[in-house]
């Protein structure tokens, strides 16, 4: 039964440049922008606001990933995910050499402008929070790419950075004892 759709997912990634990929796989894992999420067949329907990471499937039971850019979103139902995102690559198509040659660029510019408190007129006519968010993301971009070819940068973290971690939802907060005593 290893062939029948009911009991695999139709994978699609799409980019502004056409599909990219298009795949039946057996479960899928994507990153999202409240964290990771996994589709397998039967899935409910879900539409989750995508960021930059890594994708994991299995196909056959082997493990394939590759990476996604940009946020995006995304689309689940029974047996079909969809993704929807500006950038895409697969591990075969990253030449290291350029990445890292960018990422310093990328991080020299960051450096540059959080160290000379450089203002908007000195950036190109950019906001300097729009041009920071613009390399931000890049770097995100490129240090996902590297850590998809198996030789990631080390973490960064950035006080302005759109992304962190989610906050509790009421669920998960704990009463302090003194409110669960009452």
């Amino acid at each position: 039964m290893a062939n029948d759709i009911s009991n695999q997912i139709h994978l699609e990634i799409v980019t502004p440049r056409g599909r990219a990929l298009s795949v039946v796989v057996d479960e899928v894992t994507a990153p999202s922008v409240r964290g990771e999420f996994g589709v397998m067949p039967g899935h409910l329907p879900l539409l989750a606001a995508l960021r930059t990471g890594i994708v994991s499937y299995k196909v056959n039971g082997e493990l394939k990933q590759c990476a996604v850019g940009r946020p995006g979103f995304a689309e689940a139902g029974a047996n079909k995910l969809l993704l929807l995102t500006d950038e895409y690559v697969e591990r075969d198509k990253i030449d290291p050499v350029i990445i890292r040659t960018r990422l310093a660029e990328v991080q020299g510019e960051l450096a540059k402008i959080e160290s000379a408190k450089l203002d908007d007129a000195d950036i190109g006519g950019e906001s300097r929070a729009e041009r920071m968010k613009l390399l931000v993301d890049e770097e995100n971009w490129l240090a996902v790419q590297l850590e998809l070819y198996g030789d990631a940068p080390p973490a960064t973290m950035r006080p302005y950075e759109e992304w962190g971690p989610p906050p509790p939802t009421p669920d998960d907060e704990i009463p302090a004892d003194d409110e669960a005593a009452s």
